[in-house]
């Protein structure tokens, strides 16, 4: 993790923080998510003119929001240091959990399709995340064909993961739900180069449930089973797998129909 610069603008403010803007250089090549990003996959020349693209990066202070609903859509985000959570407004009003997204992970994708983002993005942590201002990106896509590629599989996985959530919540018992969860950390993890049984829950378990659509307690309840019955070992917010192989019999073969926890 880097240390940001101290040429920031004035802040704006979040709920609980703010949001720093930096104009800093984000070198695309000697970032270490480079794999997990848009520009898997290109080569230097390419390299070079995303760079170009990817001028500033957002400090995103725990708890504040880096986008919220209505708000006018103008770029994607990228996650380069931290986590956050996507919400949107239930029919009643509440708030609902819609994913959760780490390092690596590209949010903002809802906007797209009427110029305003339909849901807000909240901090866990604080975090740093890269702005893709989305008319310049999509005009160097039209030229630069990996580039092309990787957006349309970025576009494509929200996709994918919009029905799997479906396929979740429709067909799946409650510790079939969280079992599903738990390995899709635990495989996200693992692609990121940390610990693939041992990991922090960013989430809390209200959030987990709101988006496994699960009362509190009933996610309460479900890891204290899974702990008593050697599953897992919790610790507050960290929580470290025991027994993956007795996880995946409980999920099924559901973890093998692509992403269902993010983005």
């Amino acid at each position: 993790m880097s240390a940001l610069a101290s040429n920031a603008r004035p802040s704006i403010a979040g709920p609980q923080g703010s949001l720093s803007l930096h104009h800093i250089k984000v070198h695309c090549h000697t970032c270490s998510l480079r794999e997990l990003c848009l520009p898997v996959g290109v080569d230097q020349d390419a390299l070079q003119q995303i760079d170009a693209l990817v001028t500033e990066r957002i400090h995103v202070k725990k708890g504040a929001a880096l986008y919220r609903a209505g708000d006018p859509f103008s770029a994607l985000h990228a996650i380069r240091v931290g986590s956050c959570k996507t919400t949107v407004l239930g029919e009643q009003g509440h708030e609902q959990v819609a994913g959760y997204h780490m390092t690596g992970d590209i949010v903002g994708m809802d906007g797209i399709a009427s110029d305003r983002y339909a849901g807000q993005a909240v901090a866990l942590e604080d975090s740093e995340v890269c702005v893709l201002p989305y008319d310049r990106l999509e005009e160097l896509a039209r030229h630069l064909a990996p580039l092309h590629r990787n957006l349309d599989k970025v576009l494509a996985t929200e996709i994918v993961r919009g029905h799997n959530l479906m396929l979740l919540l429709g067909s799946f018992r409650a510790e079939e739900r969280l079992a599903v969860f738990l390995l899709d950390l635990s495989q996200r993890y693992r692609e990121r180069g940390y610990s693939a049984t041992e990991f922090m829950l960013r989430l809390t378990r209200e959030d987990i449930g709101s988006y496994l659509g699960l009362q509190l307690e009933t996610v309460s309840r479900l890891l204290s089973r899974f702990q008593a019955g050697g599953l897992l070992q919790v610790q507050g917010r960290l929580v470290k797998l025991l027994d993956l192989p007795a996880l995946k019999q409980m999920a099924g073969d559901s973890g093998a129909r692509g992403p269902i926890v993010h983005a």
